[in-house]
This record gives structure tokens, sequence and C-alpha cells, in this order.
């Protein structure tokens, strides 16, 4: 669902990923250092445009997750070679990518997308650049989310792409023929489901004959802006950083010159937003986190933090690298804009404030994982928060939260909110704690080593899973 109007009913529940997962209950607050895997945004879009580059390219820190291993295995299906070697991290090998030849012979090609949008959005452009069909299909729940705008896009270009029996398609599954060639040049979309419509287009404009100047027009809110348009502008670095040129001069309006992608060497920052949990905690708990080599100048949403954490009471120092959150005697309410892919760990300390919190800019997360904000709501009212939606976002009243179970609805994000409140309220259970692994696949490892289990209420609470 992508409309503005709020959601009649929560999202339908998937089947149980395995047994629940008893989060840890903290007696005391914490202290811990943190470090986190690497962007998955980040991850993601590098290796796109290492299978687009003119030589071989190499990603130093990468993640190595379930979205970052579709779209490994969906740029394989379309040619390239993609390699593990040893590398310095704590978080597994680096990689090095072959881009795909040019004058490869016409294949056909399967690519599972899974649940991960960067995969259903970013690579259909680029499979229209290969010589035969491919076919997109993913989880039960991704034949849900919106992908119409990619597939409009593509026809507009010229490419023909639907249904992959025939017959035209608005969602999973479908077909992309492609030729081998896509002429560019000007294009109007609606990217007000996702901005992930027009990065998908960015990152393979260079390569179009006549490269490309996207627009976008909002058909229900005229002039209206991308949603999440931080992530166009981490898009846009990227591609700048890889020799390509792209004028953003002009709001809603993105012109990619025509020419190549130069190959590269690229150590990826941890993730950001994934960060957010941890640094939740400190909250929650009234301790202290901190997570080192935070990156300077980062494109990432996540930084927002050192502005959000603050708003609610933190005490936040970037020093010499550190990032440092200490968590004050509560948690306070307040207004909270423009939130995007934070929005679930925002809500979830918004649940535990002492008044009153609004969240507004949001609309967008009904179309994610699953409609982020009817879950938010059902999993907080469930566990007697007091929480309700509105045109665009959350509003989320003070009121006293008990144990139950928390359901993930195969999103990671609402996973880590029940991890959130487990800390703060005893007896809360996660379904499905492994739906983590989208893009941090040792989540319930980091998140009761950072605890330590001398500051749980008992073994069992951080044992793994229960039941």
């Amino acid at each position: 669902m992508t409309g503005s109007t709020p959601s009649a009913a929560a999202p339908s529940l998937p089947a149980a990923g395995g047994p629940h997962w008893r989060a840890p209950f903290a007696q005391r607050p914490v202290d811990a250092t943190v470090t986190v895997p690497g962007s998955k945004s980040l991850t993601n879009r590098y290796l796109v445009l290492a299978a687009l580059a003119d030589g071989p390219s190499r990603l130093r820190a990468p993640l190595h997750s379930r979205d970052s291993a579709l779209m490994i295995a969906a740029l394989r299906q379309l040619g390239a070679g993609i390699t593990e070697v040893p590398g310095d991290g704590a978080y597994g090998p680096d990689l090095e990518i072959t881009p795909i030849a040019p004058d490869a012979a016409a294949a056909d090609a399967a690519i599972d997308c899974g649940l991960a949008g960067t995969v259903m959005r970013f690579v259909p452009p680029l499979a229209a650049l290969h010589r035969g069909t491919t076919v997109f299909d993913g989880d039960p729940h991704a034949r849900k989310r919106p992908m119409g705008t990619i597939i409009e896009a593509l026809a507009g270009l010229g490419v023909a792409v639907g249904a992959p029996e025939g017959g035209p398609a608005s969602s999973l599954p479908f077909a992309v023929q492609g030729t081998g060639e896509v002429r560019g040049g000007h294009l109007v979309i609606d990217a007000g489901a996702s901005s992930q419509f027009v990065s998908a287009l960015l990152l393979v404009g260079a390569r179009f004959r006549d490269g490309l100047h996207l627009e976008h027009r909002s058909a229900e809110h005229p002039g209206a802006p991308v949603p999440s348009l931080d992530h166009i502008k981490m898009t846009v670095a990227v591609l700048r950083s890889v020799g390509v040129n792209v004028d953003d001069s002009v709001p809603n309006h993105w012109s990619v010159a025509p020419g190549p992608i130069r190959a590269f060497d690229r150590r990826i920052e941890q993730d950001l937003s994934n960060a957010g949990p941890f640094l939740a905690a400190a909250l929650a708990t009234g301790g202290t986190v901190r997570i080192p080599n935070w990156p300077v100048g980062t494109t990432q949403v996540g930084d927002l933090w050192r502005s959000i954490l603050p708003a609610m009471g933190a005490t936040v120092t970037l020093a010499d690298g550190t990032l440092k959150v200490t968590g004050g005697p509560q948690i306070t309410g307040g207004r909270f804009a423009d939130t995007s892919e934070l929005a679930p760990t925002v809500a979830a300390l918004c649940a535990l404030a002492t008044g009153p919190s609004t969240l507004t800019g949001i609309a967008h997360l009904r179309g994610h994982e699953t409609d982020r904000l009817a879950a938010l709501v059902t999993e907080i009212n469930r566990l007697g928060g007091d929480a309700e939606e509105t045109a665009d976002g959350l509003t989320i009243r003070p009121a006293p939260l008990h144990g139950g179970v928390v359901h993930s609805y195969a999103d990671h994000r609402m996973a880590t909110a029940g991890a959130i409140w487990g800390l703060a309220v005893p007896g809360v259970e996660v379904e499905d704690i492994g739906t983590t692994a989208k893009t941090m696949p040792d989540f319930p490892q980091l998140w009761e080593a950072m605890l330590g289990q001398d500051n749980t209420a008992d073994k069992d609470a951080t044992g793994g899973p229960q039941h």
C-alpha cells in the first residue's frame, strides 16, 4: 500500500520464521562499545556500479547479509564476476568485481529479489542493458511492494517489460526483455512511493546511449519532493565518486551525462541506520553506547541520529571518530519529521517516552518490507501502548508497556524495535528475530554482547531462541 491515508488494518502476518527470541531485559544501564557491519545502501549501490565499470573494482569491508547476497547473485546472473578475497575487516572478506562484458552473448536470467528493495528496483534497469530475457521474482511479500514506477519507467525508455507469461505487469513477478542498449533521454516518473526508483535509474543512466534526464512529478501532490531524498543524495555522491557527471541543481530533476563508469577501490562505511537500535539502547536503559569509526561528512541518513537523539533527552558527542550517546533519566517525546528508515527505531523509543510524539513525512513506509506504520501501531498497542496512524505518520502517546510477543512481519526493523522494547520491559519476545539477517546477520549476538550476560534478567534471556 502506498497511499497517503492511514491503513485500515495491520499487515497480514507471514508464516513464523522460527521459535520466538526472548529479548534481553536490562538490569542496569548499558555501557558498551559497538561496531556494526557495513552499509547495505552503499554496498549495493557500489556493487551495481562495479558491474558496469570500465575495469575490475574492489569493495573493502562490504556488508555480508541476505540483501547483499541477493544483489551479488543477481549481478552474477547478468554476467558480472564477483569473488570473495581476504580483507582486513571484522565482518568478512572483501569483494573483487569484474564488470559485465558489453559484448556478452545473449542469455536469459532469473533474479531472486528476496525482499530486497535495492535488488527489485536497482537491477531491472541494468537488465535492460543485458541481451536476453530476465525474470524477476521474490519472497511472497515482495509481490506486494510498489514496483509499477520502475516498470513504467522502463517501458517509457523503450524497454519491453511485462508479466513472465506475457501481458502487462505492475509488480513482481515480471520480465525484462533486454536488447543490450537503452536510448535514455528525458523521462518523467512519479517516485512518490520510493526514492529507490530514482536511484535505480540514475545508477545506470551513464550507460544509456543519450544519458538520462530524470524528472519526478507527483501525481498526488504536484511539486512535492521525493521521499527519503537523502538516499538520492547518496546515489548522486556515489556516482560522482566514480567519475559520472550528475546535475541535480534543479529540484526534482537529475541529469546524468553518458560516459564511462570508472573502476574503483572503495571501503564501505558501517551502516549508521543499523547502529540506531544500539544507540537507542543507551536511552532505553539510561546508559552509554559508543560507536567508533563514525564517518565524517557521510551521505547516510543514519547520521541524523546525532540530531534526533538529543531531542529525545540524550547527550550525544562525536570526538576522535567515536559517537557517544548517553541516555538521560527519561526519554522525552517530540515531533520528528522525515525520519525515513530510522522511523521504526524512533517510534520504538517514543513508545517508551514520558511525553507524546508525532512522526511525520513517512507515508511511504507503508510500501516498505511491510506496511511499517500499521505494523508499528499494532505492535505498540499489543504491548499496552497508545499509538495511531495519521495520513503521513504516527502519533504515539505515553502508556506503560507490558510483556508480550512482538511480530516482525518479515521486517528487520520491526524485529529490532522489539529488541529495544525488551530492554525496558520484561517478558518481551520477538517472533522471527532471524529476519534481521536481511541487513545484519549477527544482530542477536551483537545485541547480547552489548549487554553482557551479567546485565540481563537470567541466562535464558540471552541464550538465544526459547520455547
